[in-house]
């Protein structure tokens, strides 16, 4: 194959991953829907029509590009819709999670399409492809016509409710669409925004020019006070005089009329300057408006609905809530909005986190929502909502909300702050130390959740795009997360301070006021520094002692008023002193580069028009750089404790039967700085922990003489054991077993198939 088929066969398979992704997202909502049982039968047979044709499309698609694994199931499929279609067979929630099963299958594929399959994808294959044929005849996961069992029927009589607001996505008419690549779109609204320095640069011109121009009224105000005096200077010619004095006065008189020429000469050069002064603001002003409407143009390009996003979640909340034995119904609304693609992309981690949190944590089983007297079904709710320029995401449940307890109990083990200061904290100030890094109420740690990292890396992502996010809850009524989204990351309003020489960039939706204050309206309270703002207390910073910069002396000796920036953020207010506050303009946010990706107190940096580079300074990381300058200064003079067990390796113990994933762990253990010993069931480690002291145990569960949920209860018995972390690593994925090691004591549970060494590593960190 030469290298231009090959290059074709790579943009080819390129399209068709495309279509094949949108024929799946397609055949999964019209899943999903067909699942409620609301629609009428004519509607109900068109839908079945509509998953036929797609599927059928799939497979001749597949079939183009000789992909033979997609097109085989797809023929298997597009079986079932057909015996569907003809009524030969019925829905059942065991033939819909075959048909999801299917679809996550092809979803696999298709991320490796072209590549070769494993033994295990072949044999995974082939059976999907086994149970599609037999439940198109009837069989496993569908019934014949006219077979259903009595509980089938109760089922239909009280269905599961909808999966509302989240109907069959229409693709838009051909005519209207073209599908370009996201890489190029990218590139050329990158090389867009560069046109924002040619922009500040033009301005920049402009103004150096009316600065000539002022020098230039200089110049004639002087001249015009000089001029009479040349003018007495000018000789009167008389005969008597001597020829030497007369060639003195004669190049005297040669140089006024030189100075004649010069002012004549001087206005006509004033008139050009003027004139090219009007051109170059004609020319600015027109360029302004190519840039920003060329921005505008293209973010537009880049503008996608919040669907994109959203049209993940109801088959997430299908496979978790039936995963976790739940009965859950999602709403959505307002999907329609339109944000920066970019912004979609950073934020499906933390939207999919927080709504697996809300089933994981917040909504409860039906027993205990009936003990409550609360619907069996829990409710969870997406919302998005326009917000001046901005747009505002509401995930919210009816669950039971955040055991603020479990909160309190976390920041203790944690240390993150003193118990007198804990028990100073109401339910309220308690809230937002839910987003530290660390904390979880979670009584076990499972892929799922229990780390403590899910939020705090929402913040850090959420905060990160120059948004906020914040927490309501309260007992047994739910959990509310608010997030505030600007519409683009690229560019925003900055106000341009000085510090000493340098200029750094704070961003305007951040700034609450810019103010002057005298030294003597700055107090000091608790040796912190404050100022007295529409009657309230506001914690001052020096921005120049928060960025570890040396002070200018000359900024603030002798000076009556002392220039502030009041910033806000996360329903904090403080005010930073700076030199100067340099004036407001538009900036264009440039990243640091892989090597600098995350620098404290900075988001990135930005080109003046000047020419000079400007860091573009986080607000959030400020706020934080701030307090802790601030609690510093309160414990001056104390000691810091030292931690005697500091350099001290961990022991573990790996409780395994196979000796290659014994090794293997042990390993991994061990690379991480670890002191690890072994065992080979559950007899050999609990008699190992007689002899030696572990600071946490890794245990299979499958294994001969005693399992790990044995060994795990039999630790917890005992008194001198009872606080000595476990963790289980198992292949035993069902939420039986999951449910199990919560009721034996485990503090992790970790499975096989999504076992890595991070994950391990992370887990063992967060428990020892």
């Amino acid at each position: 194959m030469t290298n231009k088929d090959a290059e074709f066969k790579e943009r080819l398979l390129a399209t068709f991953k495309v279509e094949a992704g949108e024929h799946l997202k397609g055949i999964c909502s019209g899943l999903l829907r067909l699942e409620k049982n609301e629609d009428t039968s004519e509607e109900r047979a068109e839908l079945i029509e509509t998953i036929f044709r797609m599927a059928h499309s799939l497979k001749g698609a597949a079939r183009a590009v000789n992909l033979m694994k997609i097109e085989s199931l797809c023929q298997a499929l597009e079986g079932v819709f057909a015996a569907l279609k003809k009524a030969e067979i019925t829905t059942s929630a065991e033939l819909f999670d075959l048909l999801q099963e299917v679809l996550d299958f092809l979803g696999l594929v298709l991320s490796d399409a072209g590549a070769q399959g494993t033994h295990e994808d072949k044999r995974r294959q082939r059976q999907l492809i086994s149970r599609l044929e037999e439940a198109e005849k009837g069989g496993m996961g569908a019934t014949s016509k006219g077979a259903k069992s009595e509980e089938e029927q109760v089922e239909e009589v009280t269905p599961i409710p909808p999966l509302s607001g989240s109907p069959v996505q229409k693709v838009p008419a051909l005519s209207d669409t073209l599908r370009v690549s996201s890489t190029k779109l990218i590139s050329v609204l990158l090389q867009s925004e560069e046109m924002l320095c040619a922009k500040q640069a033009s301005s920049q011109h402009v103004l150096d020019m009316r600065a000539a121009g002022a020098a230039f009224d200089v110049w004639k105000k002087q001249w015009a006070r000089a001029r009479p005096f040349v003018q007495e200077l000018k000789p009167a010619r008389s005969p008597g005089e001597a020829p030497s004095r007369r060639d003195k006065q004669r190049s005297l008189a040669r140089m006024l009329d030189f100075l004649d020429w010069n002012s004549n000469f001087l206005s006509s050069l004033e008139a050009r300057f003027a004139a090219e002064k009007k051109s170059a603001e004609r020319d600015g002003r027109a360029l302004s408006g190519m840039v920003n409407n060329l921005l505008d143009e293209m973010k537009k390009v880049l503008m996608f609905p919040f669907a994109s996003l959203l049209e993940i979640l109801p088959k997430i909340v299908r496979d978790l809530s039936r995963e976790s034995g739940k009965k859950i119904e999602l709403s959505i609304s307002g999907e329609e909005i339109e944000i920066d693609r970019r912004i979609l992309e950073e934020m499906k981690d933390p939207l999919v986190h927080m709504v697996r949190n809300c089933i994981d944590h917040g909504i409860e089983n039906p027993a205990q929502r009936k003990a409550k007297g609360k619907p069996q079904i829990g409710k969870i709710r997406v919302a998005v909502s326009p917000r001046d320029d901005k747009v505002e995401l509401v995930i919210a449940d009816d669950g039971g909300g955040i055991h603020l307890d479990g909160v309190r109990s976390a920041l203790l083990k944690l240390g993150a702050l003193p118990g007198e200061k804990l028990s100073e904290l109401d339910d309220q100030e308690l809230v937002p130390y839910v987003f530290q890094s660390g904390i979880s109420t979670s009584s076990i740690i499972t892929e799922i959740s229990g780390r403590g990292l899910g939020l705090a890396i929402v913040k850090e992502k959420v905060e990160k795009l120059g948004g906020t996010v914040s927490i309501e809850t309260a007992p047994d009524s739910g959990t509310t997360f608010r997030i505030v989204l600007p519409l683009t990351v690229a560019t925003f309003r900055g106000l341009l301070v000085r510090l000493g020489d340098r200029l750094f960039v704070l961003p305007v939706m951040h700034v609450a006021r810019v103010l002057r204050v005298t030294p003597e309206e700055i107090q000091t309270v608790e040796n912190r520094e404050i100022i007295i703002l529409d009657g309230e207390p506001v914690s001052l910073a020096r921005l120049s002692a928060v960025l570890e910069l040396p002070s200018s002396p000359a900024a603030s000796a002798g000076t009556d008023f002392l220039p502030m920036v009041l910033l806000a953020a996360s329903d904090t207010r403080i005010a930073f002193e700076v030199d100067e506050v340099v004036g407001e303009q538009e900036v264009l946010l440039k990243g640091l580069g892989h090597q600098l990706s995350r620098v404290r107190n900075v988001a990135g940096a930005t080109v003046l028009g000047n020419g000079r580079v400007a860091p573009i300074l986080n607000v959030t990381d400020l706020m934080k750089s701030a307090v802790k300058i601030a609690e510093l200064s309160v414990q001056r003079g104390g000691h810091a404790e030292t931690d005697e067990s500091a350099g001290q390796l961990r022991s573990v113990l790996v409780v395994e039967d196979s000796i290659t994933t014994r090794t293997l762990l042990k390993n991994i253990l061990e690379n991480a700085g670890y002191d690890v010993a072994t065992a080979v069931d559950g007899v050999d480690a609990f008699t190992k922990l007689k002899s030696a002291e572990f600071d946490i145990v890794v245990s299979d569960v499958e294994m001969p003489r005693m399992n790990g949920f044995d060994l795990t209860a039999k630790i917890r018995a005992g008194k001198e054991f009872g606080d000595l972390p476990v963790v289980l690593v198992t292949a035993l994925a069902s939420r039986e077993d999951r449910e199990r090691g919560v009721d034996v004591g485990a503090n992790a549970y970790i499975v096989k198939s999504s076992f890595d060494q991070s994950n391990l590593l992370e887990v063992m960190g967060k428990l020892v």
